[in-house]
């Protein structure tokens, strides 16, 4: 698993486009509670929390590039280490989470 920068994540989203087809195109896990992504987001993400990961692997695409984002980054390296040891080759952790995310790149996306 890698880490990527929030402002590397915001130029691989412009570049691939947040929802298209292309393999390259990074699919961006949110494993934040309900509550969390209901404060901020980031456009185009899949909303799956921690704690249903298992039950809803299925609906995880783990032939594309995987970026796992939560509040500040650990939840979310749990999640990128449980899906690498199922498969995903690809997988990154946001650094620094939403937190930095709404920081550096997406001032509208509020803080908690």
């Amino acid at each position: 698993m890698q880490q990527i920068q929030p402002h590397e994540l915001a130029e691989w989203l412009e570049q691939h486009g947040r929802d298209g087809d292309d393999t390259g195109t990074p699919l961006v896990l949110d494993v934040r509670e309900d509550w969390e992504v209901r404060i901020c987001r980031i456009d185009g993400s899949l909303h799956v929390p921690m704690q249903q990961i298992v039950e809803r692997l299925d609906e995880i695409d783990r032939t594309r590039p995987i970026v796992c984002v939560c509040h500040h980054g650990m939840r979310s390296f749990q999640v990128g280490m449980f899906l690498q040891q199922r498969g995903a080759a690809q997988i990154y952790n946001l650094a620094g989470g939403i937190d930095a995310w709404a920081r550096q790149v997406d001032p509208a996306c509020a803080l908690y």
